[in-house]
């Protein structure tokens, strides 16, 4: 793999390289039964294969409707919850210029919350912008994404009128069924499918990702080739050449010694929502049957400064994975002033790169020395391609380790857990039997 590299030297203390290589038969298993979609939840596995078979045709159609919509629009509102949101938030914050006022059209994000006062701002917002929207929803029935689009779709209708309105909106859903597709169809909006064997945290290399994603400007073409890139060569048993095998056998190790809490430490404002978008790929696969790693994100050197404190001397149920971006886009170095009261004329001349890069190799021998386990995961640069690598790799990677960790990857049956108790309490029809049950809980704990 040309842009993407991992480091587990720093393991040595904690893992040894016979208990690696002890992993190969785990691992060999585990591909396969990602490979020949025999292993659980096989039949949402489309991902797998997907940045070799990517249609070319429709990556041409989503370029084509992308630079439509910013052709007559200033802002795009993109609509969606988990993984209808999440990769292409990701990709947006990684590949832009750091602030939104600097983004030319912007991408927005709605759906995933249920809050007036977020929704109020959105609209206030939008006055006196040209507007487009994207609704992704499989179903079309989920409850955030839904009620959010109500309240936009209306916004829409009474600004440009129904006709206008609809050709400013896409729908990203399934590709034969459910309410979204049904309304996109009455409505005449323009459709892109989500595949029906591609999970939602699975699924930023599709039409969910990809159609906001080049909107903003990003070159979905290369993001694919990157990603197919790391299919060719995230294959096969051997931990020493498939660098996610390696990293999954590794999680997977430290959890089984007591390391329930995996920290992705990021050293660049720019991956800040890369960790966002890793953090449900890898706590909704493995977060079942009572097992699974604790995914949690850091932003370094920001929160050194703040649960830097806990990361060196809490409790040692962590471990650590570093992500470290070798090439920024541009440097700067620090000038000299002839008044030395802050003390930092040594540093003048030096670029920030070069600052940053030893804050981290310090933060990581702090850390080791403290008892965290740690690598280091690295990229060569802010590309399309680069960021195509590691989306996969992390799909991949995470995939096989809940294979070895012995559950399904790709359901996540106690998402369902809140949303029956809210439906019964709202008194949404076919919840009536656990209505009274459930309502008169609420009232034992006073809420």
């Amino acid at each position: 793999m040309r842009r993407i590299g991992y480091d587990d030297s720093g393991m040595k203390s904690w893992i040894a390289a016979a208990e690696l290589d002890g992993y190969r038969g785990s691992l060999a298993a585990a591909e396969k039964m990602l490979s020949e979609k025999t292993g659980p939840g096989g039949e949402y596995t489309g991902w797998v294969g997907l940045p070799a078979q990517v249609d070319g045709g429709q990556l041409g159609r989503m370029t084509e409707t992308a630079q439509e919509l910013r052709g007559k629009s200033d802002v795009m509102v993109c609509i969606g919850i988990g993984g209808s949101y999440l990769g292409a938030r990701a990709a947006i914050e990684f590949m832009s210029p750091t602030f939104e006022d600097m983004r030319a059209p912007r991408v927005v994000f709605a759906g995933h919350a249920i809050n007036s006062d977020y929704l109020s701002d959105l609209l206030a917002l939008l006055e006196g912008k040209q507007v487009a929207v994207n609704v992704i929803s499989k179903s079309g029935t989920t409850t955030e994404p839904g009620i959010t689009f109500r309240i936009v779709r209306a916004w829409m209708e009474k600004r440009y009128g129904k006709k206008e309105a609809a050709s400013r909106i896409v729908a990203t859903t399934d590709p034969k069924k459910g309410a979204l597709r049904a309304l996109a169809r009455d409505e005449g909006y323009r459709t892109f499918p989500i595949p029906a064997d591609v999970g939602g945290r699975y699924s930023v290399l599709t039409p969910v990702g990809l159609l906001p994603i080049a909107y903003a400007g990003i070159d979905i073409a290369k993001l694919v080739s990157g990603a197919s890139d790391a299919l060719e060569a995230l294959q096969g048993a051997d931990p020493d050449r498939n660098i996610a095998g390696r990293y999954a056998c590794v999680r997977n190790i430290l959890f089984r010694r007591g390391k329930m809490i995996e920290v992705l430490a990021a050293f660049q404002p720019h991956l800040h929502f890369v960790s966002e978008w890793w953090k449900q790929l890898a706590g909704e696969s493995e977060g079942k049957n009572c097992t699974g790693i604790f995914p949690a994100g850091l932003d370094y050197t920001t929160d050194l400064h703040s649960l830097g404190q806990w990361m060196q001397e809490g409790v040692r149920s962590v471990f650590e994975t570093f992500i470290l971006l070798k090439k920024t886009r541009t440097t700067l170095t620090i000038p000299r002033f002839t008044d030395d009261g802050d003390e930092l004329n040594y540093l003048a001349g030096r670029s920030l790169e070069e600052i940053n890069r030893n804050a981290f190799k310090g933060t990581l021998l702090a850390h080791l020395d403290g008892g965290v386990p740690a690598s280091v995961l690295t990229l060569e640069d802010r590309s399309e391609e680069t960021l195509g690598e590691l989306f996969y790799f992390f799909e991949k990677a995470i995939a096989l380790s809940g294979y070895l960790l012995r559950v399904n990857p790709f359901d996540q049956p106690g998402v369902e857990a809140y949303k029956k108790n809210m439906f019964a309490l709202l008194a949404k029809p076919g919840f009536e039997a656990s209505a009274q049950a459930i309502k008169e809980r609420v009232d034992r704990l006073g809420l």
